[in-house]
């Protein structure tokens, strides 16, 4: 028997406000402003969302978690993670892999990868080599150039569990 598979693409902005840190992956880095976010606004984790539901035509993050709902209100976003998790679980499948681009000029993002990915894959109860995590700039280009805010991309894959 052959397994399915089903590939799910995510994308999540979040703009720099009033702060000394950013949550990306569940994991705090230091930095010199923090996210402007109905919930935590870890963008990483949200884009992650966004790929898992996508690929099981599930909606996006803003159905099963509206920001106009207060109840999310600051919310730790690996609620929203294990929610999605859960749901992917439920329809038969499992992560494949997780393949994550961050663009921000700042903070540097190399020196927390091994965390976000250990964090991750945890969380997702996968293993680290299934959790891609790389960072990139505009090349001062755009609002992430400017230092308004972090973009992420996110592709995943999913496989049907045997």
């Amino acid at each position: 028997m052959s397994k399915h598979f089903r590939i799910g693409n995510g994308f999540d902005v979040h703009a720099f406000g009033a702060g000394d840190f950013i949550t990306l992956g569940n994991v705090k880095i230091p930095h010199t402003h923090g996210f402007v976010a109905h919930s935590d606004g870890d963008v990483l984790i949200h884009a992650i969302c966004d790929a898992l539901l996508g690929a099981l035509a599930l909606g996006d993050i803003g159905v099963h978690f509206p920001p106009s709902d207060n109840q999310w209100k600051d919310c730790d976003s690996v609620v929203f993670l294990n929610h999605c998790h859960q749901l992917i679980q439920n329809q038969g499948f499992q992560v494949g892999n997780i393949d994550c681009t961050i663009i921000a000029e700042t903070p540097k993002i190399n020196p927390h990868v091994k965390t976000i990915q250990a964090r991750l894959a945890e969380i997702l109860s996968t293993e680290k080599n299934q959790i891609s995590i790389k960072a990139t700039t505009t090349e001062q280009l755009g609002f992430t150039g400017r230092q308004e805010g972090i973009a992420v991309q996110v592709v995943c894959l999913l496989e049907q569990r045997s």
